[in-house]
């Protein structure tokens, strides 16, 4: 008798003795990963299998629903606990939008992306897109962001000099205390940090387990955060190298940057520019060896006053190799650039738009410029490209580019094609705020900066703080409902290709540091001071959203400093330096730690994620593929706890054990190896106050408990 002969019987013995079992809703499953869609990402016109997850004998039939066609499943395989059905489904060259329709007796349900349900609602149905990949170096990956004037200062001698230059009221300076908290008004401050710092500190980065470097803008630009470009072509020398270095600075009674000949001289000399653009090269090379990658900062809706195409300052004017920018000559080649809003106020026309009025970022105008278009989209290749080689890039404001929703899609395919023909495994991340399906269709961006599924759950959840710290809110903190509820909603606006890939950061350079968040403190650097930022704060609690971050579906990022105990109020005291030489070392070594398990499991990488309990601060989630299964339970209640968790709907064998990898407490955190027995299904975990454990079951022979042919 074959197996499935012999599950019939069994089945009709039930039926005759009356005995057939409760419907268990638990035991549904499906998803989007590999192990529930082979393959995970088809192409166009290829044959697709898709898997559904039942209790064992448990279901009648269950049908996979496509535009209101019902297609049944078959049964294809078993094992003790659970039955698995398959349909196979050639694809066409679109979207295929599905959810299935279960059946036990007279009991049916549906089950989308938000697991069982009573209704069907199109917004959380499963998502195929036939030919949407992302590259696989990204799913899962540890990116590490680096804020460059503030990580680490290589080579003094490029620094930014007091008075170089003039930039948005008043003169630069250079910092000579590393530890002097930004200024409120820091856009001027220069601490020297640059890309021989980055050099200078492979090792660390590599020690840490970074896989991924993700740069803020390197290109020529007159502020610290390099957000208003001046030069897309060229490495900013004061990141880079500067071999030539003559003229003089700014005299206190000088405010044009036309006589700030020194600054003329180091960023628009072409020695200093194409040896800061080799230096570049060489990090990336040597990145790349140790086998991390590179992502560069793509600021294309808006430049900076200092643009060369525009040259507000006047720097260009005389510079030779230059042509006359579009705020000097009307008839400058880059006129079409930039949108005037008088035509009659040449020569210095400052009548141009900016983004959200500010003069200093003017607004680049795609809309009246196919020469500014396809200049973009050069850049776009040229730095994915030899010799350069960067592995992508993020893209700022993306969604604000161009004066209309469809020229802003048109510029973004017409970008990913660009940048995707020089380096086809290169990605495409964008900054965005609320929905980000309408880009994530498979001919735009890859994925995003994940705010809404990812960096304000987990800060509401654990700290009750907006990510900014501009309000706290008792009834978010601690509030399980409301973070599975914003996770669930707001992970499907992602297909899976999106989703592996996007970027989970707990904080960056415009929100303030997630360790800040923790203390409750409401306001910023310019009203509570920076020493508020540091008082009171839990790296419990921080641990705790570090082992949220590194067993969510998506791509860790960590904010320079953050795994070494940096605070900071948000933008500009978000941008402390990082304290080498202060670290919190046991933060680092944690850190270390936990990024070491979340790359040994590859569940965490690309495996299913699984709700199994919420409480008033405490939440728990399955991670799982074929070969591992991974329970995680947080406590952010300041006592202790304990849970009768099921696990089995993870694939774990009823009667097992499963390992501690890692304990968070308030004191600090442990890898002792520890176990813990799973009878009938569910294991009992106690855990102290502020805490957060990992523990993990692999089946000792190798052989995965729930398998199935795929």
């Amino acid at each position: 008798m074959d197996i499935n002969q012999f599950q019939k019987a069994e089945k009709n013995q039930m039926y005759m003795a009356g005995m057939r079992p409760v419907f268990n809703r638990k035991a549904l499953f499906s998803d989007l990963t590999e192990d529930y869609v082979c393959p995970p990402e088809p192409s166009a016109y290829e044959e697709v299998t898709i898997y559904f997850r039942s209790g064992r004998n448990n279901i009648d039939k269950v049908f996979l629903v496509d535009k209101g066609q019902k297609h049944i499943m078959t049964k294809v395989d078993s094992n003790a606990y659970f039955d698995f059905y398959a349909l196979s489904i050639q694809l066409e060259d679109e979207k295929l939008s599905y959810y299935f329709e279960v059946h036990a007796g007279k009991i049916s349900c549906y089950y989308d992306m938000r697991g069982v349900t009573k209704d069907i609602n199109e917004y959380y149905h499963f998502q195929l897109i036939p030919g949407f990949k992302t590259p696989d170096w990204a799913k899962g990956a540890v990116f590490y962001q680096i804020y460059v004037d503030r990580f680490y200062n290589g080579d003094p001698s490029n620094d930014v000099l007091t008075n170089e230059y003039q930039y948005i009221g008043d003169k630069t300076v250079r910092v000579e205390d590393w530890n002097k908290y930004p200024a409120a008004m820091g856009v001027r401050e220069f601490y020297g940090g640059d890309l021989q710092g980055v050099l200078d500190k492979m090792d660390y980065l590599q020690d840490l387990g970074v896989d991924v470097i993700y740069f803020n803008p390197l290109f020529v630009s007159p502020s610290n955060h390099k957000y208003d470009i001046q030069d897309y072509d060229y490495i900013d020398p004061h990141f880079g190298k500067i071999v030539h270095d003559e003229g003089e600075l700014l005299r206190p009674d000088q405010k044009e940057n036309r006589f700030a000949t020194r600054y003329i001289d180091r960023i628009s000399n072409k020695d200093n520019l194409e040896a800061s653009n080799e230096l570049f090269a060489e990090v990336v090379k040597e990145a790349h060896r140790r086998g991390m990658k590179v992502i560069l900062d793509g600021v294309f809706n808006h430049c900076g006053s200092f643009n060369k195409w525009l040259d507000r300052e006047r720097i260009y004017e005389n510079a030779p190799g230059y042509e006359k920018g579009a705020y000097i000559d009307k008839n400058s080649p880059y006129h079409n650039y930039f949108h005037f809003l008088d035509e009659n106020r040449f020569p210095y026309n400052g009548s141009y738009d900016g983004w959200w009025g500010h003069d200093t970022l003017p607004k680049l105008n795609y809309e009246n410029s196919r020469q500014l278009l396809d200049y973009v989209l050069y850049i776009g290749r040229k730095w994915v490209s030899p010799p350069y080689n960067a592995d992508g890039w993020r893209l700022d404001v993306a969604a604000d580019l161009g004066h209309s929703p469809e020229f802003n899609h048109r510029f973004w395919q017409e970008f990913r094609q660009a940048v995707k023909m020089a380096n086809p495994n290169a990605i495409i991340l964008a900054e965005h705020y609320g929905s980000p399906k309408d880009w994530l269709q498979g001919k735009e961006w890859d994925t995003v900066m994940n705010y809404d599924a990812f960096m304000e759950p987990v800060t509401w959840f654990l700290t009750g703080m907006q990510k900014h710290s501009d309000d706290y809110r008792e009834d978010m903190r601690g509030n399980a409902d409301s973070f599975w509820g914003a996770m669930r909603h707001h992970s499907a606006n992602f297909s899976m290709p999106s989703l592996l890939v996007a970027m989970n950061e707990l904080s960056n350079h415009d929100h303030s540091r997630f360790l800040t968040r923790t203390n409750h403190r409401v306001g910023r650097t310019n009203t509570l001071g920076p020493h508020a930022a540091n008082e009171g704060v839990n790296k419990a609690v921080m641990r705790e959203a570090v082992v949220i971050q590194m067993t969510w579906p998506g791509a860790p990022t960590i904010y320079y400093g953050d795994e070494a105990g940096v605070c900071g109020f948000t933008d500009p005291d978000n941008r402390r330096t990082y304290p080498w030489g202060h670290e919190d070392h046991e933060m680092i070594s944690f850190h270390k730690d936990i990024i070491r398990i979340h790359k040994s499991h590859k569940e965490f990488l690309t495996g299913s994620l699984k709700y199994l309990d919420a409480d008033y601060n405490v939440i728990a989630y399955g991670r799982f593929n074929k070969m591992g299964k991974s329970v995680i339970l947080v406590n952010n209640n300041d006592y202790e706890i304990t849970k009768e968790l099921s696990v089995w709907y993870l694939g774990i064998p009823k009667e097992c054990m499963l390992k501690q990898l890692l304990l968070t407490t308030a004191e600090g955190y442990t890898t002792e190896n520890k176990e813990y027995p799973v009878v009938a299904g569910k294991v009992s975990i106690t855990i102290p106050k502020t805490s957060a454990i990992i523990l993990r079951y692999t089946d000792a022979s190798g052989r995965n408990f729930v398998q199935f042919e795929g």
